[in-house]
């Protein structure tokens, strides 16, 4: 037995919702906290089990963290240089931040190769690239990465592949490096410039984040510093999705429009009225949905992590959708789980086309990742009958309090705990 979601479909969706801060900025403002020399404190951290897993590893390299559900206070002076090849690290994926963290502040650093969602093959190697030219020896030993420099120098750091997570470890590296650092063809996501915000409010000196060019000015040292982490613009979207399949009007707060204009430009392409505030947005009802056709891309363009729910949502649409993933074209193991409930589709390597409209029906399905397991949520709201999603600790991963939230607006939701987790 494992722990599993209920939804019992069918039932109208309004009210509020308010978002967390950003999950993909939150694995990266913990590990950048270690850089500081005294206390950070991060407001609006979500309540989910990736920001717990951190906070774990935190405590494990002899800082400490104390947190309620606004505020995380993170001291990092008394934090060594453990090694950490094994245990929580294999937990998340956002885990390689440690080794830019741990680098850039020790100038040696051995982690675990990370976990997390199993997404195709996401490699570490432009991250490699980006530490060998600062001056770091890097092996792999035994399933870790070993990191060793005797100091860190400035460098032009061209990245092959446009990569978030490169572009945040590089910057992690570099802050406390002796000259300056250019990172060109870098991501230009929101989470990028959280995370530069803050290191500059601990005193680093990063210019360009943002754009494809960041220049970093190495300093001797990082204080602590006060920061609001910027809302969680795929959550976000995933509630716009659940709100434009069942809701008779939802406002979800605590939003930044300009961050979710790939998933709002689709929704009106779809047909979705929406009303966007200076920090929410009405999603009103819909009548029927158009067929369009949607292709992942990096910031601006439409998000990979929303591609899964979206999908959902397109099995309602009138006529045949077609959905292509650029960034992670193995990022539908959904699809078959979709197909369980009565969705029809065609799927080739990195594109699938949806058939529609088809209506669904209840049944058991297996999150395989955390936004396939948003993906199934939408598809329960939307079916008849009765769904079991397994796996829910991938959809805890990444969305905090989502029965709560809801269960708020109207779903008829809730976690069945398997018994011998009772014991």
């Amino acid at each position: 037995m494992e722990n599993r979601l209920v939804i019992n479909g069918g039932k109208r969706l309004s009210g509020k919702v308010v978002v967390d801060g950003a999950k993909n900025s939150a694995v990266a403002l913990i590990p950048a906290a270690i850089l500081a020399d005294s206390e950070v404190t991060i407001e609006g951290l979500p309540d989910i089990s990736d920001v717990h897993t951190l906070y774990d590893i935190v405590s494990e390299l002899g800082g400490s963290v104390k947190y309620d559900s606004q505020t995380a206070i993170i001291d990092p002076s008394a934090i060594v240089d453990m090694p950490l090849p094994n245990g929580n690290v294999k937990k998340l994926r956002a885990s390689y931040y440690l080794m830019g963290a741990l680098l850039g502040k020790f100038k040696k650093a051995v982690v675990g190769l990370p976990g997390g969602c199993y997404l195709g093959p996401r490699p570490i190697d432009q991250h490699i690239k980006g530490f060998e030219a600062l001056g770091a020896k890097v092996t792999n030993e035994q399933g870790a990465i070993y990191l060793r420099a005797e100091k860190l120098r400035g460098a032009r750091i061209y990245m092959d592949v446009v990569s978030v997570g490169a572009t945040i470890n590089i910057m992690l590296a570099a802050v406390l490096a002796e000259g300056k650092t250019v990172i060109e063809n870098a991501a230009k996501e929101p989470e990028i410039i959280d995370v530069a915000t803050l290191l500059s409010n601990m005193g680093a000196n990063i210019k360009g984040a943002g754009t494809d060019t960041i220049r970093i000015i190495g300093v001797p040292n990082l204080h602590g510093c006060h920061h609001t982490i910027i809302p969680d613009r795929i959550e976000a979207g995933t509630y716009m999705i659940a709100a434009a399949a069942m809701g008779d009007g939802v406002e979800i707060q605590n939003v930044i429009p300009d961050h979710l204009e790939g998933i709002t430009a689709k929704l009106a392409e779809m047909g979705v009225p929406l009303e966007i505030s200076e920090d929410s947005i009405f999603v009103k009802k819909s009548t029927a949905f158009k067929k369009v056709d949607v292709k992942t891309y990096v910031y601006p363009g439409f998000p990979t992590d929303l591609q899964q729910p979206f999908t959902t949502l397109l099995t309602q649409a009138e006529g045949d959708s077609i959905v292509t993933d650029t960034i992670y074209p193995s990022r539908f193991k959904h699809v078959a789980e979709l197909m369980r409930m009565g969705g029809q589709f065609k799927q080739n390597e990195r594109t699938a086309v949806i058939y529609g409209k088809t209506p669904l029906s209840g049944a058991r399905v297996t999150a395989t990742d955390l936004r396939a397991g948003a993906a199934l949520v939408i598809a329960g709201l939307l079916a008849e009958g009765t769904t079991e999603i397994l796996g829910v600790e991938h959809i805890e991963r990444g969305y905090g309090n989502i029965i709560q939230k809801l269960s708020a607006l109207g779903a008829d939701i809730y976690k069945e705990i398997a018994e011998s987790n009772l014991a």
